[in-house]
């Protein structure tokens, strides 16, 4: 019986301890020119965690191809970090306070229409914090 409690009790002791998740997920937004940047809506905690970013799992989907030369950073208020592919994970913003927003930012280098413009259909974070 006791065994059964502890096993209870320990993610509560996980998240006392100043350790803990959140996700946030959002939808898209449209990139229509070259050497224009297009930003997500910020994806923030639905409550005020503290402690310390230390390991982000992302993820995006775009409604179509993806444009030759695409630059993709995930940003909080202080820090961006570039990221590669549709999903993936990133310790470049480990120590950033676990409350900031981040944010998507995608660019295509040069001038002139996209072809077809691309759009992305949805963009979603897991911060892990301690």
């Amino acid at each position: 019986m006791r065994a059964w409690l502890l096993l209870l009790w320990l993610p509560f002791a996980a998240l006392a301890a100043g350790e803990g998740a959140w996700e946030a997920s959002t939808g898209g937004t449209t990139l229509t020119w070259r050497g224009v940047v297009a930003s997500s809506s910020p994806l923030a905690p639905t409550d005020n965690p503290v402690g310390m970013m230390n390991l982000v799992v992302w993820r995006y989907e775009l409604n179509g191809p993806t444009p030759a030369g695409l630059l993709v950073r995930l940003c909080s208020l202080s820090r961006c970090v570039p990221i590669e592919g549709g999903q993936g994970t990133t310790r470049g913003l480990t120590g950033v306070p676990a409350n900031e927003p981040l944010r998507f930012v995608w660019e295509v280098p040069g001038g002139g229409k996209l072809f077809p413009m691309m759009r992305v259909q949805s963009s979603q974070v897991i911060v892990n914090y301690k």
